[in-house]
């Protein structure tokens, strides 16, 4: 595969250290979930090629397709559990630590590394309890140790059964890696504590049936973390073929540039949870039939069709979940007939904002980035598209979910 361009749309942004990146060698910790294997792979589709990963598990095609988006990534993956200060050798040039463990040993022994060798890190899990499921992530700087620190241990401190949810992973994952590139390209992080949590979901007798249109970053990580989280009856609808600079964070393509991105999605999807994903290549158009779906995913690119959406979804009485991202922001927008309120179009103007451009049919030939290549890269479209996920999940659950807004360095807010 020619990979020249690959990491175009990141390289546009203002002030960017693609060398930074690749040149820092850090050490991941993880446990017995998928959320060490995600930030592995968002780590190597941002072009981060020097990984040292402990843990006691990891998810072997999450790790395949990492090294096929970046056949520069360096990994070395160690089996089991980081216990004692003398496997601290295994960590010996790494400027960063990343803690993605559910023991407090782990975590105690990094910040006690961190802290005599003055190396920052940052710290990421996932909680459950109570009727509540959510995520913590903080960014450690030496010499700013603060009551945060025993907010980050966990109770437990040896390792204990597999746990945890696969959705606030593919968030946390997100977060943690935006902090990580703030850290190394501009030597400070945030040094906050980001929360988000809500109500744990009940799962329904049947799987709904979910029309995901667009397959491009939103609906590769909006797609896996429905079906991650057991919603398996997925249609995903796209008209556009794969580039190679969308591979900077549709972590599925790798190996298929040139091929129809819901194809493509689709068949990726199915061999990673074994299901049967259906692929629409087409648009999404005023005479779309959506009648035989519970719910719609809206992860398209741009204004034009994410109106057309909205209407089809007020007119046939749909729940809609409508996701947008930018390089370093998002918001997820939900719209659900039974409470009533405004549709994603009406919140955003978005009517007001396609009458006043030019008039011209909103379909296009080929890939929505061939023609508008703005600034865009993984984290902040993990990050919403695991949002998606959820929001979809608790409307689907019976919940009502409130929109949701995320800004790099600020975390996520609901309103």
């Amino acid at each position: 595969m020619d990979f020249s361009g690959r990491l175009d749309r990141q390289l546009r942004i203002t002030g960017w250290d693609q060398e930074a990146l690749e040149r820092t060698p850090v050490a991941v910790v993880g446990d017995h979930d998928r959320l060490a294997s995600l930030f592995v792979l968002a780590a190597a589709a941002l072009g981060l090629k020097r990984l040292v990963l402990v843990a006691p598990w990891w998810d072997e095609a999450l790790l395949a397709a990492a090294a096929q988006l970046n056949p520069g990534l360096q990994l070395a993956a160690v089996e089991g559990y980081y216990l004692h200060p003398a496997q601290d050798a295994w960590f010996r040039d790494c400027r960063v630590w990343v803690d993605l463990s559910r023991y407090g040993l782990a975590t105690k022994l990094l910040f006690d590394r961190g802290c005599r060798e003055g190396r920052p890190g940052l710290r990421g899990f996932c909680e459950t309890g109570a009727g509540v499921s959510g995520l913590v992530v903080y960014t450690y700087l030496p010499g700013q140790e603060g009551p945060e620190l025993e907010r980050v241990v966990t109770p437990r401190n040896l390792p204990g059964p597999p746990a945890g949810d696969p959705v606030p992973e593919l968030i946390a994952a997100g977060l943690v890696l935006e902090e990580l590139k703030n850290l190394v390209m501009g030597g400070t992080g945030s040094g906050k504590l980001f929360t988000y949590r809500r109500e744990e979901v009940r799962r329904g007798e049947r799987s709904p049936a979910i029309l995901v249109v667009g397959a491009g970053a939103l609906g590769n990580f909006a797609g896996w973390g429905l079906l991650a989280a057991g919603l398996t009856d997925l249609t995903v609808m796209d008209p556009d073929v794969i580039e190679v600079t969308n591979l900077n964070r549709q972590v599925f393509f790798a190996g298929a540039v040139g091929r129809p991105k819901a194809q493509v999605l689709a068949e990726r999807l199915n061999g990673l949870f074994g299901v049967n994903t259906a692929a629409r290549t087409e648009y999404f158009g005023v005479e779309t039939d959506i009648g035989a779906y519970d719910l719609v995913v809206d992860g398209v690119d741009n204004f034009e069709t994410r109106l057309v959406l909205s209407e089809a979804c007020r007119a046939a009485g749909k729940r809609l979940v409508s996701g947008g991202s930018s390089a370093q922001a998002g918001q997820v927008i939900v719209y659900d007939p039974r409470q009533g309120g405004p549709t994603p179009a009406e919140l955003l103007g978005l009517a007001e904002i396609v009458a006043g451009r030019p008039s011209g049919p909103y379909r296009r030939e080929r890939a929505a980035c061939v023609y508008d290549p703005e600034p865009s890269v993984i984290m902040s479209n993990m990050i919403v598209g695991g949002l998606m996920a959820d929001a979809a999940r608790q409307l689907l659950g019976g919940g009502t979910p409130e929109n949701i807004f995320y800004e790099s360095g600020k975390g996520i807010r609901s309103e």
